[in-house]
């Protein structure tokens, strides 16, 4: 075992030990062990930092959560493991997990804090904790199962597949691109959009617990977070498309608030939508959520240095969605912390929550 192997173990153990305990002092003193499950069935279909934030607001209004997670990550820590250990990446999952569980501040700070030295510099403890699980259990699947006892998660989360998937771009100047942390950097560097995105291998098969949630659902979100390399990677695993297709579920599309450097350059509301459906099939989105907002000048001024700029939609776009049975929603849902542009977590929670009761 090589050392970066060896410090792995170490660190994963530790922490499933100082996890268990506690999480079983939290549980034990809030009496919350087999808590009932309430409210609107909803699948979130995603991944990257836009779900992650998405679902601490949407628990507050549902318990019955289904997070529906990309596996194509292939950069940074996980990026490390997936080819250290041949796992899946952690990552996104990661994230998820922690925006939905019920624990301790401590804890969630241990599990997101990334070393900044050694071999396992950049490297995060909650990446090491979810390797040391599919370790111990020869599993990710599983491992991803028994880390959501562990911190009480509400709801589940679920990797899309359990297969070993690359996202590839055809770029439109012809040329392909292999690698999801790749596209965005060769976007720039070969001045060329995005044409299409497919996986390799082609149509890997899903878990049947996603296919089952989605086909059970209220409510089926698709969104928000990276459009290329978050969201239509998901959309193209096999049974994925028809799943949603055959759902009685409401199947609402939540538009990002930013364009994505190297990824949705000068993207509209509309572009992004149509991107979806040219990927997949008509009727997979019934009701586009867009934010209406302006953002200051202030504000933008640190995305607009990177390339970004504000995901804007209008009457032509509304009428366009339209014209193919697509309804939109306009409301404000900015949220600016720290210099950093959001969707307000809580408000766009609530408006799915009240979707899905009103569908149910």
């Amino acid at each position: 075992m090589n050392n970066f192997g060896f410090y792995m173990g170490m660190i994963g153990s530790i922490s499933l030990g100082i996890s268990v305990y506690l999480n079983y002092k939290t549980l034990k003193n809030k009496k919350v062990i087999d808590k009932c499950k309430k409210g609107p069935k909803i699948v979130v279909i995603g991944g990257g930092t836009g779900q992650s934030i998405f679902l601490r607001g949407l628990k507050k209004f549902t318990d019955n959560i289904t997070a529906v997670v990309t596996v194509a990550d292939d950069g940074g820590g996980s990026g490390v493991l997936r080819e250290d250990l041949g796992m899946l990446p952690p990552g996104d999952i990661r994230n998820c997990i922690l925006a939905l569980a019920d624990m301790e501040p401590t804890m969630e700070k241990i599990m997101q804090y990334r070393f900044t030295e050694g071999q396992l510099k950049g490297q995060s403890f909650g990446n090491l904790f979810l390797a040391a699980m599919n370790g111990v259990y020869g599993n990710f699947e599983i491992a991803v199962s028994k880390i959501s006892e562990i911190f009480a998660v509400t709801g589940k989360v679920f990797p899309v597949t359990t297969e070993d998937i690359k996202l590839v771009a055809k770029l439109k100047n012809g040329n392909i691109v292999r690698g999801e942390s790749l596209i965005p950097k060769e976007v720039k560097n070969q001045n060329s959009k995005i044409d299409k995105v497919f996986l390799e291998p082609k149509k890997p098969k899903p878990l049947r617990e996603v296919l089952s949630a989605i086909e059970d659902a209220d409510l089926v979100v698709i969104g928000p977070g990276s459009l290329y390399t978050s969201i239509i990677p998901n959309l193209m695993v096999d049974g994925i498309i028809d799943s949603i297709l055959k759902t009685k579920a409401l199947k609402v599309y939540i538009s990002n608030i930013m364009t994505q450097p190297g990824e949705t350059d000068g993207y509209n509301v509309y572009d992004h939508v149509n991107s979806i459906i040219s990927h997949t099939k008509n009727g997979i989105i019934d009701l586009v959520i867009a934010n209406n907002e302006k953002i200051s000048k202030d504000d933008l001024k640190k995305y607009e240095q990177d390339g970004a700029v504000q995901v804007l939609i209008d009457k032509k776009q509304t009428n366009k969605l339209n014209e193919i049975d697509i309804s939109v929603m306009q409301t404000s849902l900015v949220e600016v912390k720290k210099k950093y542009i959001r969707h307000n977590s809580e408000k766009l929670g609530k408006i799915i929550a009240e979707l899905a009761l009103k569908k149910r």
